[in-house]
């Protein structure tokens, strides 16, 4: 395993200075993620090769975002985010398809999202819809020679894998950010190896807390200082024979996230 970094694309990013930054702070490895469709042009697709040549970086994962209302909290998050809501589906299936585009014209041969709420009842309409949306996307991944990967987080790694069982296709896989299951309150990211540890092709180091009722979301931590146990979590990746990139995310900004990805760069050293 090695170490990477998350960073965010976005058309006013300066992405000679940000992949030097990376390099600067002993990373060669990215994910790149990005929000900002305006982003997916030959323009851009030559700012980012050039300056991933220039430092020595390359990417493991394009994470591709979609457009429309989304509302990040436990009540409108099912209705808002991911494939799963039908008043954005048409929409984001093209944001995503776009996104493969993108990844592909930068060599790139995976990109992961947030699927939404996947519905944990298989026998509902809403169920059935989103895994043939979800069909189509990698499909179309597929076509361009990548592999779609789900980030987890927002359904159980029993539902998750039941849903990449039925879409049925062979370029599937998992984008495991640990602090997620926690946050949402769906597993123990540990337990959740034995379920979809064989999926992995990408991996969020990140950590969290648990929420403490039912109505919110649990709170990001630095990494080490949440309940995500990660010297267990890299011995439970290594058992299922996970050889790729970590990807430290940290969702803040400014000093504080710089010292914090320093911290989480030395402890997973350690563990891995």
């Amino acid at each position: 395993m090695r170490l990477g970094l998350l960073i965010n694309l976005h058309q006013d990013t300066d992405i000679d200075q940000k992949i030097k930054e990376v390099k600067d702070m002993g990373f060669d490895s990215i994910q790149l993620t990005c929000w900002d469709m305006a982003c997916y042009t030959d323009e851009w697709v030559a700012k980012v090769l050039a300056a991933l040549e220039k430092h020595g970086v390359s990417i493991s994962t394009v994470w591709c975002g979609w457009s429309g209302k989304a509302v990040w909290n436990a009540f409108e998050g099912p209705l808002t985010l991911g494939i799963v809501p039908p008043f954005a589906r048409f929409q984001r299936i093209l944001d995503l398809k776009a996104g493969s585009d993108f990844a592909k014209k930068l060599g790139v041969n995976q990109i992961a999202t947030h699927a939404g709420f996947i519905p944990e009842d298989p026998n509902t309409q809403l169920y059935r819809e989103t895994v043939v949306a979800l069909r189509e996307i990698a499909a179309y991944c597929k076509k361009n020679g990548q592999y779609f990967l789900f980030e987890t987080g927002q359904e159980t790694p029993f539902t998750l894998a039941r849903a990449i069982e039925d879409i049925g296709l062979d370029n599937l896989g998992v984008n495991l950010d640990p602090a997620n299951l926690i946050l949402y309150g769906k597993a123990n990211p540990v337990d959740a190896l034995l379920l979809i540890g064989k999926y992995v092709r990408d991996v969020h180091a990140k950590d969290g807390v648990y929420p403490d009722a039912g109505h919110s979301f649990g709170k990001e931590t630095p990494l080490g200082e949440g309940h995500v146990d990660f010297p267990a979590f890299i011995a439970g990746l290594k058992k299922c024979g996970y050889d790729g990139v970590v990807t430290i995310e940290r969702e803040i900004s400014g000093e504080q996230q710089i010292k914090d990805i320093q911290t989480a760069k030395a402890l997973l050293e350690k563990y891995i």
